[in-house]
């Protein structure tokens, strides 16, 4: 009996082999990792693990149970031999992870040839291999992660079943008696071992390819990382070069090359000194790669170096692409042929993939960020002045009156228009150059109020350098002056605060005007709100740029009581200023 173990041992070595081998299949991994296989993988998988099974019995051990001596191999069975073997295995391994159909399809295919075989235990060793893709089966799990003990339970009980079946079933009943006391045991560890041993390779050289998978993985995310920063401003020499030298100092490449659809951007590794940056694309191949948008490989003979003796060998030329148009390539040479496995390909494929990606949300970056520039420069060029044709009817008629003071007029309304008009190409302004402009704006006015209009000023000298979005300080002002002002006929104070306060720079504007309701100035600075004296737009404007820059913590404030005045303020912090400004 222990004789027959160990040669069933070796046999199932084969069977071990075999299984190595079936790694080297896609398919197989695939049905390993997937959770669902379709009905052609189902079909191969049965006809594999069939196959496979067939292998298991023609490495059996044949017994004659009258000389009681075994055959090393056998093809054909008289009625009285019967067959120590491990068809099991795959049958149990096939049902452990394809599931019910292709653990009972491989089964029958098993089972129909050990049929065909002869021996008083055909019937009864057929069944039961049928029924082994039945019971591994039952156990199939999603995930694949089957326990090794498990797996030998499993494997033995089968084998176990089987040796039941052949009492019952097989006849004579004394053959079939004395067979299972020669081959029980034997068989029913063996093919435990067997199945445990097939699932371990499977298992250990799936591990292997997912930690070269991670590792790979890890590899391409450390790219990215490094070459995000450059890739922001888009693809050009300076972004491509860079780009380039961390490749090669990732991959250990012959030498890496990026190109866009008429000129090398940048080269690094062998063949630098013609393969220059700015020069025409010299390789027919990577004109046909960004002809056909495609990876392309390319062996010394197809690369076509216009230059002799260049040191180039084979290579990856993977383009590159914005809205599924190639605008480059991005191309990898290596040493030899023998570099260009399957591992290496899919990295490079997946590297280009993610350049393309990076370069397209760096093209929606700056598409975003002129268009929230344009919109600035809208909402700055909306912004002007309700009174210039008052002023200047107030001008004409100070002409004949006080030519003096028409002309102090006409100089505030040439400094007030001439900040207006700066306003729409700057993107940053002082607060020392709001407040002169708001002064400017206030002098306009003083001739429209006479005496009725006071203005204080609280304001920190220390912070009139810091800076703001252009046009901010004035529409405040204007709303009071317009708004708050309307049909009051005396006593008009305004004042206007520009201070530090809990590490912010805080500017605020409040009058004692005619006020609003609460519902008003609630959302005063939200919307445009139409009335008789304008459209709204002023503080609703103030309101959106500030939050633009920087941030909704920047937002305009209103708080209002009627009959008793309005104020307008907000702050903004020194760390935001600073990085809006001077970064």
């Amino acid at each position: 009996m222990f004789e027959l173990l160990v040669t069933l041992v070796e046999r199932v070595g084969i069977i071990v082999t075999i299984a190595f081998i079936l790694t080297r299949f896609h398919f197989f991994r695939n049905m390993f990792y997937q959770d669902q296989l379709n009905r052609k993988q189902q079909l191969t998988a049965i006809i594999f693990f069939g196959s496979f099974g067939i292998i298991g019995t023609y490495t059996g051990l044949s017994l004659s149970t009258e000389s009681l001596q075994f055959n090393r191999w056998a093809t054909d069975l008289t009625t009285e031999e019967a067959l120590a073997n491990s068809r099991v295995i795959g049958i149990v391994i096939a049902g452990l992870l394809g599931g019910p159909k292709v653990g009972i399809g491989a089964g029958l295919i098993a089972g129909l040839h050990r049929f065909t075989l002869g021996g008083f235990t055909a019937i009864a060793c057929g069944t039961a291999t049928i029924l082994a893709g039945i019971l591994a089966s039952l156990f199939h799990k999603r995930n694949k992660r089957m326990k090794l003990r498990s797996a030998f339970l499993i494997g033995a009980l089968a084998e176990t079943i089987q040796m039941l079946i052949i009492v019952l079933v097989a006849r004579p009943m004394e053959q079939a008696w004395a067979l299972v006391n020669i081959i029980g045991v034997p068989m029913i560890v063996a093919n435990g071992m067997g199945t445990v041993l097939v699932l371990l390779v499977i298992k250990s050289v799936l591990s292997e390819e997912e930690k070269a998978s991670a590792m790979q993985a890890q590899k391409t995310l450390r790219i990215a990382d490094k070459t995000l920063t450059h890739l922001q401003s888009g693809l050009h020499t300076n972004s491509a070069d860079a780009v380039c030298r961390i490749i090669h100092n990732e991959l250990k490449t012959s030498a890496v090359s990026i190109t866009d659809k008429a000129e090398i951007l940048a080269h690094v590794g062998l063949g630098h000194d013609h393969h220059q940056k700015e020069k025409p694309i010299q390789t027919q191949i990577t004109l046909d790669a960004i002809k056909r948008g495609k990876i392309l490989i390319a062996n010394p003979d197809s690369i076509h170096c216009s230059v002799e003796g260049c040191p180039l060998g084979p290579a990856v030329i993977a383009p590159l692409k914005q809205r599924g148009e190639t605008i480059g390539t991005l191309k990898f040479y290596f040493q030899s042929e023998n570099d260009l496995t399957n591992v290496n390909i899919e990295l490079i494929t997946g590297l280009s993939s993610m350049m393309s990606h990076q370069l397209e949300v760096a093209q929606a970056d700056r598409a975003y960020q002129l268009a929230k520039d344009a919109e600035i420069k809208a909402l700055q060029a909306q912004i002007s002045p309700h009174f210039l044709f008052n002023t200047l009817n107030t001008i004409v008629s100070l002409i004949r009156l006080n030519p003096a003071k028409a002309r102090k007029m006409l100089v505030s309304l040439s400094h007030f228009l001439r900040q207006n008009l700066s306003a729409t190409t700057q993107e940053v302004t002082t607060l020392e150059q709001e407040l002169r402009h708001v002064k400017a704006y206030l002098a306009l006015n003083k001739e429209r109020f006479y005496d009725k209009l006071t203005v204080n000023y609280t304001i920190e000298q220390d912070i009139l350098s810091h800076h703001i979005p252009p046009l901010t300080l004035q529409p405040m002002v204007e709303n009071a002056i317009t708004h708050g002002f309307k049909d009051k006929d005396s006593d008009c104070n305004l004042e206007i605060v520009m201070k530090k306060q809990q590490g912010a720079i805080y500017v605020s504007v409040e009058d004692n005007g005619k006020g609003m309701s609460k519902a008003t100035a609630a959302k005063i600075h939200q919307a445009p709100i139409d009335s008789d004296t304008g459209n709204g737009l002023a503080l609703y404007n103030v309101n959106r740029r500030l939050s633009m820059m920087f941030g909704e913590h920047a937002a305009l404030h209103v708080t209002s009581t009627i009959g008793s005045g309005t104020k307008i303020f907000f702050s903004l912090p020194y760390e935001e200023v600073q990085k809006q400004w001077i970064s």
